[in-house]
């Protein structure tokens, strides 16, 4: 790639970064401290569990993509550690939003029983198999399906006294077989169409509820009606950016090298990342209840601004006035006889 493209992809890498940690940050805290009570709640839990997951794709899975790219030598073992970073991350994403998709399944169809099953204690435990499970999928690499074979050292070399490692890069040390077979199909293909289902039978079953239901449920059918079309707008989103990349893995795979352009597969690259950035502006234009805690947030960030502005502006008042005062007591005593 072009030393312009480069410098230009890196520049776009910092820019999502930078707005994957503030969004969902800002996520974050709207739902923790904006909301009341939100936590009670399944559904907000996990989504903090993705804009969590969100937030270290800005902090590590960017840098990561960045630096892993032929420019650091690394042992393999490391190369292979760091590179396994970034398939976490987006395994608890996809399982985060599994998880959504289960809990408004549930909510809907299991009315009577949701308050019982879906518990506080229960759904944290959801939040942590979730990480969980995703640290596992996301670390089969470093269990023998890598692309390198371990450093095997003669004991009777000894004339051998240092090693340069060789350059580290991403797909140097991730089996395109696995990344294809195992990870697109099965860690992310597979989820993302029981989601799909789960939503078509959530809509189908609203739908019904709304021309049949009672006018005093309407509202009710309504909300729930649009907080789903905001989470499937989320789920959308995400098969939209990393399906691309995924889908440039096969290619590499059956087509060799020469299938995907470098400028092309950094672009899909950037558009897997740029992912976790959009996400919490879905929330602020399509979930009422974190739309009205970004307000809260906003006002309370400007007036403590205010605040601070004005107390400066009273001391500074202050100071000049003890400083008029005290010259104008000087000039006094001066003109006593």
């Amino acid at each position: 790639m072009a030393e312009w493209s480069w410098v230009a992809y890196t520049v776009l890498e910092a820019l999502i970064a930078v707005a994957c940690c503030l969004g969902n940050v800002l996520v974050v805290c709207a739902v923790c401290v904006g909301i009341r009570d939100s936590l009670r709640e399944p559904t907000f839990c996990f989504l903090v569990s993705l804009a969590v997951a969100d937030c270290l794709v800005g902090v590590a899975a960017v840098p990561l993509s960045v630096l892993l790219d032929g420019w650091v030598s690394l042992t393999p073992d490391l190369c292979l550690l760091l590179s396994c970073v970034v398939l976490v991350l987006t395994q608890a994403s996809v399982l985060s939003l599994l998880a959504i998709a289960v809990d408004r399944y549930l909510r809907l169809h299991t009315p009577l029983r949701y308050k019982a099953l879906a518990t506080q204690r229960r759904t944290w435990m959801a939040v942590s198999v979730c990480w969980i499970l995703s640290c596992l999928l996301g670390f089969t690499p470093l269990f023998g399906w890598h692309n390198y074979s371990s450093l095997a050292f003669d004991s009777t070399n000894t004339s051998s006294t240092s090693f340069i490692s060789p350059p580290c890069t991403f797909l140097s040390v991730i089996s395109l077989p696995f990344m294809v077979y195992f990870n697109f199909l099965g860690c992310v293909i597979a989820p993302l169409l029981v989601m799909t289902l789960l939503y078509m039978r959530i809509f189908w079953s609203l739908q019904g509820r709304l021309k049949e239901g009672c006018p005093q449920n309407q509202a009710s059918l309504l909300r729930e009606k649009r907080l789903a079309c905001s989470l499937a707008l989320v789920l959308i989103l995400f098969a939209s950016c990393w399906i691309p990349l995924h889908l440039m893995n096969c290619m590499l795979l059956f087509h060799g090298p020469q299938a995907v352009t470098p400028g092309t597969l950094y672009t899909g690259i950037l558009l897997s990342h740029a992912n976790s950035a959009v996400n919490p502006v879905v929330y602020a234009y399509r979930i009422p209840k974190i739309q009205q805690a970004y307000r809260q947030i906003w006002r309370r960030f400007l007036m403590n601004m205010t605040c601070c502005n004005g107390d400066e502006q009273v001391r500074r008042s202050s100071t000049g006035s003890r400083a008029n005062h005290t010259e104008m007591c000087g000039s006094g005593r001066m003109a006593t006889p």
